[in-house]
């Protein structure tokens, strides 16, 4: 793989940095942090560009805060400027790079390859039933948090060789353990972690059927011993490669019986549900603080997958 160069200066250009941030403001205009860098626009992007050229810029303190929605997890907050700025900075110039790395199988965060492309390739992976009769399915246990820096900026340096680009990311990748959840940056690193090891499940391996989303797998095959025995490849290698463990709750299924729980569907070979745990959500939703804004959310959930009898009870138990 061609190790690149000359990357730096692309990122720290003052053009760059003026697109980042018209990027970065995108429906955030009446974000506080926002209006108060708008006063002073211009020359904060000329700071944010002195800043980087003599590498005295340095990730600011985060604000960290729980989500508990779909589970519990602390998110990471950086400041509008410089940060927020820098990352979109960038991701500008290296986003074309990371998705040239990723194979077709890698969702999440890759434009046109969100949750809805993984669960249509998934639908048609399961047209031919004969190949996908068994199921694995994993996660990685704490996958952001347990990221390994110094494997992570080895993985890095695979790609790239730039000195410069090389210090802006280790300086990123150190501000926090692991990756953290909430940066602008940390699902392209997280994707790129995994992007090695997605060349060996299809190069090396040759699974046929395997898809990932974040750290969420699948892996569709006619035989079920066949899948025990990838699975302790797989097992091995996120232990021996990256230092990451496969969460204990990993199944072997036969699809027709239970069918796939995946990007918040639920897939059998002749039908797709909605996740129950979002039919749920979308319930208390209309019971308590119905909105257009989260109705057409979920509307978009419903339309791609059979949720007529879904609609139904739902108009009878809300009474819309």
């Amino acid at each position: 793989m061609k190790r690149l160069n000359n990357i730096f200066q692309h990122i720290t250009s003052v053009e760059n940095l003026n697109t980042a941030d018209a990027k970065a403001q995108k429906g955030k205009i009446k974000q506080y942090g926002v209006k108060v860098h708008n006063k002073n626009r211009e020359q904060n992007i000329l700071k944010l560009h002195d800043m980087l050229i003599s590498k005295t810029y340095q990730t600011s303190e985060y604000d960290i805060f729980k989500v508990w929605e779909p589970k519990e997890r602390d998110v990471y907050r950086l400041p509008f400027f410089p940060d927020r700025i820098c990352h979109h900075a960038i991701m500008n110039i290296l986003e074309p790079i990371f998705v040239a790395c990723f194979t077709a199988d890698s969702y999440s965060c890759i434009k046109g390859r969100g949750i809805h492309k993984a669960s249509f390739n998934l639908r048609r992976a399961l047209k031919k039933t004969r190949e996908s009769q068994y199921c694995l399915k994993l996660d990685i246990k704490k996958f952001y948090p347990n990221i390994d820096h110094e494997i992570l900026k080895t993985l890095i340096r695979r790609k790239f060789k730039d000195q410069d680009l090389l210090w802006l990311i280790d300086e990123i990748i150190e501000s926090a353990p692991g990756l953290p959840i909430g940066n602008y940056l940390s699902q392209y690193l997280a994707n790129f972690y995994l992007t090695y090891f997605d060349h060996w499940i299809k190069e090396t391996l040759g699974i046929k059927h395997y898809f990932r989303y974040a750290d969420d797998i699948v892996v569709l095959h006619s035989d079920k011993e066949v899948l025990h025995n990838i699975f302790r490849e797989i097992k091995s290698y996120l232990q021996n490669n990256l230092k990451l463990q496969v969460k204990e709750n990993w199944q072997i299924f036969p699809v027709e019986k239970r069918g796939i729980d995946f990007v918040g569907y639920v897939h059998y070979h002749t039908h797709v549900r909605l996740r129950k745990s979002i039919k749920k959500r979308f319930i208390r939703m209309l019971k308590n603080r119905p909105n257009l804004p989260s109705m057409a959310s979920y509307n978009g959930w419903l339309k791609h997958c059979n949720s007529r009898n879904l609609m139904k009870k739902l108009m009878t138990d809300v009474q819309l």
